[in-house]
C-alpha cells in the first residue's frame, strides 16, 4: 500500500516551499515521526477504506495520502485520544475538496439542496439494494453523510461528535433525525 509512507517522506514532501522555523521558535514537537508512523500504521486501512466507499476506488490511496500528510502538517493539533476521528474529519474534508475539482458546473447550476445523482455516486452505488439505494438518496446529504459514519465507520457518540464538530448531545440529535428520516423515506417507498 502506497499510504505506510514514513514522517520523514512526508516531511520531505512539505517543507518544499515553506519557510520553517528557526529552531528557537518552534514551539515543543509533542507527536514525532514515530507517533505519525504508529497513527499511519493503525489507520490507513481504514482511511484508505472511508474514500474506498465515496470516491473513484483508483483515487481512495491518494485521498488517504493527502489526510496523512494533513495529519502530518497538523500534528499537534491531532488528539491523542481522538485520532481516528479526527482523521475522518479531515477525510471529509478532503473528500469535499476533491469532489469540487471534479464537478466542471457554474455556480448557478450548483444545486442548494445537493440533489443526489446515484449512478455518479459511489456511495450509493456501493450498496446493493435499490431500494436502501433510493431511501438514501431521498434523504439530505448530511443525514446520509451521518448514516453512513455511524453504519460503515462505526462511529457513534464522541467519536461522531469529533467528525461532525457538534456536542456530543448533538451528534446523539443528528443521528437519531437522521434515521427517522431514512425511516420515513423507506415507509415512503413501500407504501401503496
Amino acid at each position: 500500500m502506497r499510504i505506510a509512507r514514513t514522517a520523514a517522506d512526508v516531511d520531505a514532501e512539505t517543507i518544499e516551499g515553506v519557510a520553517m522555523p528557526d529552531a528557537a521558535d518552534a514551539s515543543p514537537i509533542t507527536h514525532d515521526a514515530d507517533w505519525f508512523t504508529a497513527v499511519v500504521r493503525e489507520h490507513s486501512t481504514a482511511v484508505v477504506r472511508y474514500f474506498a466507499r465515496r470516491a473513484p476506488r483508483q483515487d481512495a490511496e491518494d485521498l488517504a495520502a493527502d489526510v496523512f500528510a494533513t495529519a502530518w502538517r497538523r500534528r499537534d493539533d491531532v488528539p491523542d485520544e481522538a485520532v481516528l476521528p479526527w482523521l475522518y474529519r479531515t477525510a471529509g474534508f478532503t473528500l469535499a475538496n476533491h469532489r469540487r475539482k471534479t464537478v466542471d458546473l457554474p455556480v448557478e447550476e450548483v444545486h442548494e439542496t445537493g440533489t443526489s445523482r446515484v449512478a455518479d455516486d459511489p456511495e450509493l452505488s456501493a450498496l446493493f439494494d435499490a431500494e436502501l439505494r433510493g431511501a438514501l438518496a431521498s434523504v439530505g446529504e448530511r443525514d446520509r453523510r451521518i448514516l453512513l459514519l455511524h453504519a460503515w465507520e462505526g462511529l457513534d457518540g464522541e467519536e461522531l461528535a469529533i467528525v461532525l464538530g457538534v456536542s456530543r448531545s448533538g451528534a446523539d440529535t443528528a443521528l437519531s433525525r437522521a434515521r427517522k428520516r431514512l425511516r420515513e423515506a423507506w415507509g415512503e417507498r413501500h407504501t401503496f
